[in-house]
């Protein structure tokens, strides 16, 4: 119990500096007219395709990629791009004024809307990248980031990101539902797993005199200076300003890493980020200084890596998703992260576990017709129907409520909000 208890610390906090990464690439794409030029440019291409060859896409994409007529990958409308705005909108609301976890939303919130699972992981991926790429703050952290660490681990991502993209194309290949049925499941215990953990935080922060017990994370524990302690040459050494003489790793704990962070980016579709601060901080004893500009440089290879070589190349990329995402993102981002100014921090966990399990509930109520689909169990259509509409509805009614409140919030506090950014 104390080792789940652990790990979903870890994991909320890796999450946290994970959002940060996304609220410093907003700010950089959006201070930078040239960025926000080229953002423009790119939302052109997507409209006017949307608008002319969205029938011709929709008729033409099932003979492109695996021929599943039955369940074929999913069509184009400039609906559906109307709503990979949205998704990024709420994605970035929750991800800059909660802190965390809003990209945990987006290939659940895609999938609902009619995008095959494997769709939504890769244009998920594509959009991480394309973020990472546009709004790159890597040279302001590049004093951070320990070269030979980080070189090793993307090693080990970019092995991993292989193995999470040959899985999911193999498991659509095989069956489109079993592929979908896959995604959906690893969701629930993921969000599942953060949901619960962060609802018992919610309500231990709510009692009296209960403090969340979080910390930063550079004091070492007991099974970091163990693997310090392993001599498995070449050793990488890094936190030379932390520590005279600095630390050292074996690298095949830094490979090993990788792979777990690269498979869960290769199958989620989430950059893999929100796991890359638990396991250097916590587990290999990396400084959180450190940790984070070598995340920055992670993400960039292994969502790069992972959404052209296991994905686009294949055709699972929907750009005009990617772009509309990315768009409704940065928004979302900007007004999210103001309205932490004038909200309390107990009300944003609360948000943030509410969103976290209705994600849990969405993927988890889409698995029985799936289930009944592959006669997996004995279902009829019409109840698996019901039960996935009433995830889809439990999510978006959920993620909506969330939406309009912080655009209430946002704009009942316009005024303080700008005497705020005058004085800052």
């Amino acid at each position: 119990m104390n080792f789940f208890k652990q790990w979903g610390k870890f994991m909320i906090q890796g999450s946290r500096y994970y959002a940060q990464w996304e609220i410093s690439n907003a700010a950089t794409i959006l201070n930078s007219r040239r960025r926000t030029a080229i953002l423009v440019l790119l939302l052109i291409p997507a409209i006017i395709g949307g608008i002319v060859f969205a029938e011709d896409i929709s008729t033409a994409m099932p003979d492109l990629i695996g021929g599943h007529n039955a369940y074929s990958p999913s069509y184009y409308s400039l609906g559906i791009f109307v709503v990979s705005i949205f998704v990024g909108l709420l994605a970035g609301l929750i991800t800059g004024c909660i802190g965390a976890g809003g990209g945990f939303i987006i290939a659940p919130a895609l999938m609902s809307a009619g995008i095959k699972g494997i769709l939504a992981v890769g244009t998920d991926l594509f959009h991480i990248f394309a973020k990472a790429i546009m709004g790159s703050v890597i040279h302001r952290k590049l004093g951070n980031v320990s070269v030979p660490l980080a070189f090793v681990f993307v090693i080990g991502a970019l092995m991993g990101a292989t193995g999470g993209g040959l899985l999911n194309r193999y498991l659509y290949e095989l069956n489109p539902v079993l592929s979908d049925a896959f995604i959906s499941t690893v969701y629930v215990f993921m969000l599942g797993f953060l949901g619960i953990y962060a609802l018992t935080d919610f309500l231990r922060t709510m009692s009296p005199g209960k403090a969340s017990g979080e910390t930063g994370g550079d004091t070492m524990g007991g099974l970091p200076r163990k693997l310090q302690s392993i001599s498995l040459p070449p050793m990488i050494k890094f936190d030379f300003e932390i520590t005279p003489g600095g630390r050292s790793i074996s690298w095949l704990f830094l490979v090993m890493s990788g792979v777990l962070v690269g498979l869960a980016a290769g199958i989620m579709g989430v950059g893999g980020g929100f796991l890359t601060f638990p396991i250097f901080v916590y587990v290999m004893g990396v400084s959180s200084m450190t940790t984070v500009g070598t995340d920055i440089f992670q993400i960039i290879f292994t969502a790069g890596y992972a959404s052209i070589t296991q994905y686009a190349i294949y055709g699972f990329i929907f750009y005009t998703l990617a772009i509309g995402m990315l768009l409704g993102s940065l928004v979302g981002i900007q007004i999210g992260a103001m309205v932490t100014k004038v909200v309390s921090d107990i009300t944003i966990r609360g948000f943030y576990a509410i969103a976290i399990l209705s994600g849990f509930v969405n993927r988890l109520f889409s698995l029985p017709i799936k289930l009944a689909n592959m006669e997996i169990i004995s279902l009829s259509q019409e109840t698996g129907a019901m039960l996935n509409r009433i995830g889809t509805w439990a999510f978006f009614i959920v993620i909506g409520i969330f939406g309009i409140w912080v655009f209430s919030v946002f704009f009942r506090n316009l005024k303080t909000l700008r005497g705020k950014e005058v004085r800052s």
